[in-house]
Formats: structure tokens, C-alpha cells, sequence
């Protein structure tokens, strides 16, 4: 399976006709952070905070971008809060398959290419798959076409019955995992298409303690290991995910390289043989 590139979903950004007091009021408290401590975080006044909460006063382009750095606000966000203070977006939103980005696709390529024998894939805010290498593909085997037709989206093949679910010996757990990981980026994005894939995958039917895709779990790893059949094999990985440090565009703070780890020699051996 050769690596292929698919567009990146676009997330909206959050409303902006309510103006810039309500969303900052709003990150402020999702983050747990006083009127001072704001204030003292971003060199202003808590007076100054409160002004600009309740619609008094109206902050320079420089102060909203230091609150939302301040706030650890994602980079979509950011404009949007620029947006309800009367200013033009800071960031661009630059779509994939645009030229400038030949780099950035190449690197990433090259990246989940050398990591074969062993699974790596790429995707953007609302878990589409955009490029994904040979271990991926090895893993997807059997999985219906229905399930594999563009785009494909990480979180439906996962958890999907007819997907990778029924392989996965610990999917309660793995389940657990994947579910507050999509709690934390719903909070972060309120996106309704990521709503929409939250309430798809919770619905799907789970296995209950003791039944088949529950046993002979293998111990604890140093992470929570993804435990799935292969082949009359069960490999076991550990998950690492990768995002690009403090990023200047839009697509490029929503990516995401996830590659998985073999978790013991017995995992490595297999794909490294089936790789010959």
C-alpha cells in the first residue's frame, strides 16, 4: 500500500459575532485560570481582563494574541478570537495539496515510510486518515471495503464492529483510551463534525467483561498497549503521537503522525517478517 494523501477536514472555528469577551471568558475558565492569573501572565491588569470580558474594552491584536498564547488557545481558535475583536485572521489555512506544502507532504511521507515494518499513519483534526504506510495496510487486512472507502477516518476503523474491533483483545480499555482522547480535542475545537464522529463511535456495541475480545490480555506495558489479531497472531503495540511545535498555519497545527510501536520482541519479529 503506497502512501496516499486525501484533503484535510476543516474544522470551523467558533462564532464570532458574540464578540471576544464570552470566548476569552470562556478559554479562561476551561483552563482554570483566574482574572489574575491572566493578567499577570500576559504583563496586563486583572481590571483590564474583566474590561474585556464584559464588552468595556476592546484589546489590541498584539494583547489577543498574547492571551491566547497565555491560554494555550489552538491555532483555528486564535483567529476566531481575533476575528470577534474586529481583526483579520493571524494564521493561514493552507490547504495540502497547495505547492508551498510539497515539503512538509514529503517529510511527512518519508517519515511513516521509514518507519515500515511497523504501522504509522497520519491525520488531521476529525481523526480522516490522510496518508497512512504498508504496517497500517497489513493491520486493515480483511476490514470491509465499505469501511475503507475515502475517507477513511482512524476512530471508525477502530472501533467500528466490522472494523479493527472485533481483533482487539483489550478493546474495552483501548475503547476508554480513544474515547477521552476525542472528550479532550471536542473540548478544544467544538466542532460539530467531531460531535457527529463522538456520538457514531460511542453508540457502537461494546464487549462486555469476559466475553472473547476481553481475554488473555497480555500484562501491563510501560502505555497501554493496543492488543489485536492478526493472522491467528496477536500483536502487541504501544501508541505514540506527534504534532509540529508551535506551528503558523491552520492545516499544519490540526496534523497528526501516530505510529505504533511493537510492545515486545515476539511483535517486532512478526511484521519484520512479514515485511520480507
Amino acid at each position: 500500500m503506497a502512501t496516499v494523501w486525501t484533503g484535510a477536514s476543516r474544522l470551523p472555528a467558533a462564532p464570532a459575532d458574540q464578540g471576544i469577551g464570552p470566548l476569552l471568558r470562556a478559554w479562561r475558565q476551561r483552563r482554570g485560570v483566574s482574572q489574575l492569573d491572566l493578567a499577570l501572565r500576559a504583563g496586563s491588569s486583572a481590571r483590564h481582563i474583566s474590561f474585556v470580558e464584559t464588552g468595556r474594552s476592546r484589546p489590541s491584536e498584539e494583547m489577543v494574541l498574547r492571551l491566547a498564547e497565555h491560554l494555550d488557545v489552538p491555532v483555528r481558535e486564535r483567529n476566531a478570537l481575533l476575528l470577534a475583536a474586529g481583526y483579520a485572521p493571524h494564521y493561514p489555512e493552507t490547504p495540502l495539496d497547495d505547492p508551498s506544502m510539497d515539503a512538509l507532504r514529503q517529510g511527512m511521507e518519508r517519515l511513516i515510510q521509514g518507519y515500515e515494518p511497523y504501522p504509522a499513519l497520519i491525520v488531521d483534526a476529525t481523526y480522516d486518515v490522510l496518508a497512512a504506510n504498508r504496517g497500517i495496510a497489513l493491520l486493515l487486512e480483511g476490514v470491509p471495503a465499505s469501511l475503507l472507502a475515502p475517507p477513511l477516518n482512524a476512530m471508525r476503523l477502530t472501533l467500528h464492529p466490522e472494523g479493527l474491533a472485533p481483533r482487539i483483545r483489550n478493546l474495552r480499555a483501548w475503547r476508554g483510551h480513544l474515547i477521552e482522547q476525542m472528550t479532550r480535542q471536542i473540548a478544544l475545537h467544538r466542532s460539530d463534525a467531531l460531535r457527529e464522529l463522538y456520538e457514531e463511535v460511542t453508540a457502537y456495541p461494546v464487549p462486555e467483561p469476559g466475553e472473547p475480545a476481553e481475554t488473555d490480555v497480555p500484562p501491563a506495558y510501560f502505555a497501554l498497549p493496543l492488543c489485536v489479531e492478526h493472522d491467528g497472531h496477536v500483536l502487541n503495540f504501544v501508541s505514540s503521537i506527534s504534532t509540529f511545535n508551535t506551528p503558523m498555519d491552520v492545516t499544519v497545527a490540526e496534523l497528526a503522525i501516530e505510529t505504533l510501536l511493537p510492545a515486545d520482541p515476539a511483535t517486532a519479529k512478526y511484521l519484520q517478517s512479514r515485511a520480507n
